[in-house]
């Protein structure tokens, strides 16, 4: 039985790249496309696939929280993420999210097809610079992602929202909950990372990989 792929990616020709080589591997299917957060949510709670190739800096809803989301709603799902980014912070905080697999998007298309493969099969696949930052994180017990922990995956959803510029209303009308709501997790996550503007809290958000700002 072939493997039901999501493709989740806000560039349309990366996911166009990525599809045109998935398509001639006879055991890989691409059920659907998605180009952020929120529409990969919607899309594997409808259409049950086996994995998710996830981008990690999406729009709306990042890839850390969208696979949050996912493996709450359906723990058999399995999440291959796929990023730039090699940074200690988008890792462990994507593999506590639940991923079963973390690539880069450099990677070769035999490596690819290998992480599908292997994570089908309910083993994990790290491309070997990303086990190495693992392994360094295990063995040294670094704290450099503590703070990102403090808020929770609401506060980190709004806060990401915020840093990409939307207004309250309209946080509150996405996420369908009150302004009033949205200011309260707001002041909470400004008062937890002791911020005091939504300038600092932009900034927070880029470094600890919430949002990219990207395009």
């Amino acid at each position: 039985m072939a493997i039901k792929i999501i493709l989740a990616d806000d560039h349309t020709v990366i996911r166009a790249g990525i599809r045109s080589l998935l398509d001639k591997c006879p055991n890989i299917v691409v059920i659907a496309e998605a180009s952020d957060g929120r529409e990969t949510v919607e899309k594997a709670a409808q259409l049950k696939p086996d994995i998710i190739i996830m981008d990690i800096a999406m729009p709306n809803l990042n890839g850390v929280e969208a696979t949050r989301k996912i493996k709450a709603d359906n723990s058999r799902v399995k999440i291959l993420a796929l990023s730039m980014h090699a940074d200690k912070r988008y890792i462990i905080e994507t593999l506590k999210a639940g991923a079963s697999g973390y690539i880069l998007k450099n990677c070769a298309v035999k490596e690819l097809t290998d992480a599908i493969n292997t994570i089908n099969n309910n083993q994990t696949y790290l491309s070997p610079s990303i086990a190495e930052v693992v392994l360094d994180e295990l063995l040294n017990d670094n704290t450099d992602v503590k703070n990102n922990s403090v808020l929770t995956a609401r506060e980190k959803e709004v806060l990401q929202l915020i840093s990409e510029g939307k207004s309250t209303k309209k946080i509150a009308m996405e996420l369908h909950i009150s302004v009033s709501t949205i200011e309260t997790h707001r002041r909470q996550a400004m008062e937890k990372l002791n911020i005091h503007s939504i300038a600092e809290l932009t900034k927070y958000a880029i470094r600890e990989g919430l949002t990219t700002l990207e395009g």
